[in-house]
C-alpha cells in the first residue's frame, strides 16, 4: 500500500495512527515523528507519552551538554502531562581524576574545583551542565497535576566533595548558587501543585531536596503517596515526623538509616497507618562521625513494628562500615530481606556473617559482600567451618549470592551450589575471588578451573561460570542502591 495518496496511510483516521504507534519504543516514536508533519502531530498525542523514562548525560569528553538541548525538546513536549517520569541525570561520564580507592563513598574519586585548571574546568563545566538539567525538568512539569510516579536519580558522586554540598563551591559556578534555589523552590512548587502522586523518589540529586521540601507536598497527594524515598548526603534529616504522620498511606519507604529515629519507626508503626511492606536503608559508613547511630529504632521499636506490619521486608546497603557498628544495627526482630556489604577498605568479619546467618535464616534472599581492594582476605581462617557455607545452608530462602574482594575456595563454592541447588539463582562471583586448595588439587586430575565449573554447574543445575571481569560485579553504590530500591520496592 502506498504511504501517500487517498488510498494510502495518510487517509487513515487520527485515532487510528495513533493507536498504531502507541505499540512503538519512545526511540522509534522520536524517529518516525521525522517521516511527515501528519505523523509528527500524531506522534506528540499527550495518550501516547504518559511514561517517560530517560537516562540524561554522560556524554563524551566527560560532558553531558549535548544532551540538554534534546532533553529541553521532551520536556518541553511532554513535561506539562506525563503521568510518570524516570528521570536519570549523569552530567559527567567516568571521573575527573585517577581512581582513589580511599573514597568513601563512589568507586571513583570525586573531583573538586581546586587542583589541576584543567579538572577544574571540567567540574565546573559539569556542574553547570547538572543545573540546567534539572532546571529544565522541574520547570516543565512544576504545574503537571496528573503526575503520579516521579522517580529521580543524580549519577552525581564526582561532583561531591566529602559526599556534601558545599555551598562554597557553587560560586565558583555562574549563578550557582541562585540556580540551587531556583531548583529548590522548584521543587516545592511541583509538590505543592501535585493532585495524585502515588510514587516519589528522589535520590542523590545535589542541592534538590531540603528539609522543608516535604512540607509543601498537597494534601492530596499526601493521601495519595504510596512510596517515599528521599536520600542524599546531607547532614539533616530530610523527613520529619510530622511529615510522615500525614503520610499515612504509605507501602515502601527509602531513606537514610541514621533517619530511622525511635519516633519515626513508633510512627510507623501505628495501627491507624497502613501497614508498611518494604523499608530501604542506606547506612553510609563515612556520615556516621556526622550522623551517630545514636537514636535510632531500637529492638522494641522493630518489634512494635512487625505487630502492625507483619509482611514488611528490610533491603539494607552497609557502604564502609565497621562491623562493630554493623552489628549495632542489625536487630534480631528486623526483617532483613537483602543485605548489601560494600566497601573499599573496611573488612566484614566472620563474626558478622555468623550473626547474619543466624538472625535472618528464614527472611534472608539477597547478599551481595564486596570490597574493592587488591587484598582478598579469607574469612575462613582459624574455622572449622567457612562462614559463607553456613550462611548458604542455613538461609533457606537465599536465592542471589554475589561475592568480590575476599577469598573463596574452590570446594568451599561447590558446597555453596550443592547446598542451595536451583533455587540459587545467581551466583555470582569474581575470577578473582576463587582460590584452589593445593592438597586437593593432588587428588583431582585435569584442570582444576574447568573441574570447578563442572561441578558448581551441576549443583546448580544449570550452566555456571565465573565471572571473569569484576567490573560486572561492582557497580557504583549508589546508583545499585536508587535501583534495587526500585525494583524492591516495586515488588511489594
Amino acid at each position: 500500500m502506498a504511504l501517500c495518496g487517498g488510498v494510502g496511510a495518510m487517509a487513515l483516521p487520527s485515532e487510528l495512527i495513533v493507536h498504531i504507534f502507541s505499540f512503538l519504543s519512545d526511540r522509534d516514536k522520536l524517529r518516525a515523528s521525522a517521516v511527515c508533519s501528519r505523523w509528527r502531530e500524531c506522534l506528540f498525542y499527550p495518550a501516547l507519552w504518559t511514561e517517560l523514562k530517560l537516562r540524561i548525560g554522560g556524554g563524551c569528553n566527560g560532558s553531558g551538554s549535548e544532551e540538554t538541548p534534546r532533553l529541553e525538546f521532551l520536556m518541553r513536549k511532554f513535561g506539562s502531562f506525563v503521568r510518570e517520569l524516570r528521570l536519570e541525570l549523569s552530567p559527567v561520564e567516568g571521573n575527573h581524576s585517577p581512581v582513589n580507592h580511599d573514597s568513601p563513598s563512589g568507586r571513583t574519586d570525586r573531583a573538586g574545583p581546586d587542583g589541576d585548571p584543567q579538572l577544574s574546568e571540567r567540574w565546573k563545566n559539569a556542574m553547570t551542565t547538572y543545573l540546567d538539567q534539572v532546571l529544565c525538568v522541574l520547570t516543565s512539569i512544576r504545574n503537571n497535576r496528573n503526575l503520579q510516579k516521579l522517580s529521580l536519580y543524580g549519577d552525581t558522586c564526582v561532583l561531591q566533595e566529602e559526599g556534601l554540598l558545599d555551598s562554597s563551591y557553587l560560586d565558583q559556578i555562574h549563578q550557582g548558587d541562585k540556580k540551587i534555589k531556583e531548583i529548590q523552590q522548584l521543587y516545592m512548587e511541583l509538590l505543592s501543585n501535585s493532585r495524585q502522586l502515588r510514587w516519589l523518589s528522589c535520590s542523590f540529586m545535589l542541592g534538590l531536596v531540603t528539609p522543608c521540601s516535604l512540607a509543601c507536598l498537597s494534601n492530596p497527594s499526601a493521601g495519595t503517596l504510596q512510596h517515599l524515598s528521599l536520600l542524599d548526603h546531607q547532614l539533616a534529616p530530610l523527613i520529619s515526623p510530622s511529615e510522615l504522620d500525614r503520610l499515612s498511606n504509605l507501602h515502601s519507604l527509602a531513606l537514610d538509616f541514621s533517619d530511622l529515629t525511635s519516633e519515626l519507626c513508633r510512627l510507623l508503626a501505628s495501627p491507624q497507618r497502613t501497614p508498611l511492606h518494604r523499608l530501604s536503608l542506606l547506612l553510609n559508613g563515612a556520615a556516621l562521625e556526622f550522623k551517630p547511630l545514636e537514636g535510632t529504632a531500637t529492638e522494641d521499636d522493630w518489634k512494635a513494628l512487625i505487630r502492625v506490619s507483619a509482611n514488611l521486608r528490610v533491603y539494607i546497603m552497609a557502604l564502609e562500615v565497621d562491623s562493630s557498628e554493623l552489628l549495632r544495627v542489625l536487630k534480631p526482630s528486623m526483617p532483613l530481606e537483602r543485605l548489601h556489604l560494600d566497601s573499599y577498605s573496611t573488612l566484614v568479619t566472620d563474626a558478622a556473617l555468623e550473626l547474619i546467618s543466624q538472625q535472618y535464616n528464614k527472611t534472608l534472599t539477597h547478599f551481595l559482600l564486596l570490597r574493592d581492594d587488591a587484598d582478598f582476605p579469607d574469612l575462613s581462617v582459624n574455622r572449622n567451618e567457612d562462614p559463607l557455607v553456613l550462611l548458604a545452608w542455613r538461609c533457606t530462602q537465599l536465592a542471589v549470592l554475589v561475592i568480590h574482594g575476599y577469598t573463596v575456595w574452590s570446594h568451599n563454592l561447590v558446597a555453596i551450589s550443592r547446598l542451595r541447588g536451583s533455587s540459587l539463582r545467581i551466583l555470582a562471583v569474581s575470577e578473582e575471588s576463587i582460590d584452589f586448595d593445593p592438597d586437593q588439587s593432588l587428588y583431582v586430575e585435569g584442570d582444576p578451573v574447568h573441574n570447578l565449573v563442572k561441578e558448581v554447574s551441576l549443583g546448580l543445575g544449570r550452566v555456571w561460570h565465573p565471572c571473569l571481569d569484576s567490573n560486572l560485579v561492582l557497580s557504583e553504590p549508589t546508583q545499585h542502591f536508587h535501583r534495587e530500591l526500585h525494583a524492591f520496592s516495586m515488588g511489594m
